[in-house]
């Protein structure tokens, strides 16, 4: 979503003759789109709030500082107190200000005395979803179809930041994925808080309603492939499941966060489903589409959470062994239920159990990328292999990422290829067929 946003902030650049700088110094306009959804997102982005502050005010530069984001809406005229340098706090709902702020750039730039946009950061501002996501030159894109989550997980900041659910025009989302199909996109990635709780009023369009509207368009444009960010368990529905397994423009990968496997802690962080209810769902998927992947998160270390909690964990992981996962363990966020919990877990407990969880999703990874061995795939090529200028870097619509020799050139294309080996969690594969 932060890539989706920060694209269209860039896009809004580009249309009024701003053009990209190569560093800071040289900059006119820094911009700075922020993440809370992780503490440590925030603990980065303060450090470099500090470093352009500093260029400020010890080179005595006159760049605009603007800070944008789910940061800007949590802390607001804080960051201004903290920074004086910086110019322009702009939360998630108020992107409309944005132009102003360029205009007041631009007077700056050209010479004028020092202008400030005269914009109250805390105005109640409406969100208001951009008409394009798409990242210059880019064969795949983002689109958010969806803002905010009104779910209120007890661990998750989500809500406060920005706001509640807000579905997007199903008529603009299949003007902008033929806008992309169009610029030569091939695979689009929509996105949400809580993307498949999407509802639009007008007409009662759900979230399975949009992805059969999606895919006939999609595939008349050029898209070859669908992907959906972040999937709630609570809210997969089956008709969802066979819109999916109906139409094959759909990658045959799922992200779906579990994140716990103790029905006891998903009870405390408010998930609204089960352990039973989460496994009920991966079978019926599976049944559905017979080898597809799946992904997850993982929270461990929640306040109250037991050895028999992390056992259970353990166990849900391996009945339904992800692809990959995402783990990390609980930071308390200000703002949030849980952040006066008691029963608080150490450091060090939260560390050991964490790491226990990593390994276990080590081999299992391993395991299910050995079995794919021989396999032939169709696959996008995103690149050239940093660690080697010969080979491409590709990826499998079960997101598995495959390295084979082949020429720049293909680079935004299919083609197929047999996965011959693995390195780490990189398949090789020797041929490269064009399609």
């Amino acid at each position: 979503m932060n890539s989706a946003e920060s694209a269209a902030l860039a896009l809004v650049c580009r249309e009024r003759g701003w053009s990209g700088a190569c560093d800071g110094k040289s900059a006119d306009l820094v911009l700075l789109n922020t993440c809370s959804v992780r503490l440590t997102a925030e603990q980065r982005t303060l450090g470099r709030i500090a470093h352009y502050a500093g260029l400020k005010k010890k080179n005595k530069l006159k760049f605009t500082l603007v800070i944008a984001g789910c940061m800007a809406q949590r802390l607001g005229e804080k960051l201004i107190e903290d920074f004086p340098q910086v110019d322009y706090v702009m939360g998630t709902s108020s992107r409309c200000n944005f132009p102003l702020i360029l205009e007041a750039a631009e007077k700056s730039a050209c010479g004028a005395e020092a202008l400030r946009a005269n914009l109250n950061i805390n105005e109640k501002a409406v969100f208001s979803f951009s008409d394009s996501h798409l990242e210059e030159g880019m064969f795949r894109s983002f689109i958010p179809i969806m803002h905010g989550c009104n779910n209120f997980c007890s661990y998750c900041i989500v809500p406060y930041v920005r706001g509640r659910e807000v579905s997007r025009d199903p008529q603009n989302i299949l003007k902008e994925i033929r806008l992309v199909g169009e610029r030569g996109v091939r695979e689009i990635t929509l996105l949400g808080q809580n993307v498949n709780s999407y509802h639009w009023i007008q007409g009662d369009i759900k979230f399975s309603d949009l992805l059969k509207i999606i895919a006939p368009v999609a595939v008349e444009s050029g898209v070859k492939w669908i992907r959906f960010l972040s999937a709630n368990p609570r809210d997969f529905s089956s008709s969802t499941v066979d819109v999916l397994a109906d139409n094959k423009v759909f990658c045959r990968h799922i992200h779906l966060p579990v994140q716990h496997g103790s029905d006891s802690v998903l009870n405390a962080m408010k998930r609204g489903y089960t352990s039973e209810c989460f496994i009920s769902l991966v079978n019926e998927i599976r049944a559905k589409m017979p080898g597809i992947t799946l992904s997850t998160d993982i929270l461990i270390g929640f306040p109250g959470e037991t050895e028999e909690d992390v056992r259970l964990t353990l166990n849900l992981m391996e009945e339904v062994r992800f692809l990959y996962s995402f783990m990390y363990h609980f930071n308390p966020r200000e703002w949030t239920k849980a952040f006066d919990l008691p029963d608080r877990i150490s450091e060090e407990v939260k560390r050991e159990r964490l790491s226990r969880v990593i390994a276990l999703q080590k081999r299992h990874t391993g395991e299910l990328l050995k079995s794919r061995i021989g396999s032939t795939e169709v696959v996008l090529i995103d690149g050239i292999s940093r660690k080697n200028a010969d080979e491409l870097i590709t990826r499998t619509e079960k997101d598995e990422m495959a390295a084979v020799p082949g020429p720049a050139s293909m680079i935004g294309s299919f083609g197929k290829v047999t996965l011959s080996s693995l390195k780490g969690n990189t398949f090789r594969a020797k041929e490269l067929e064009v399609l």
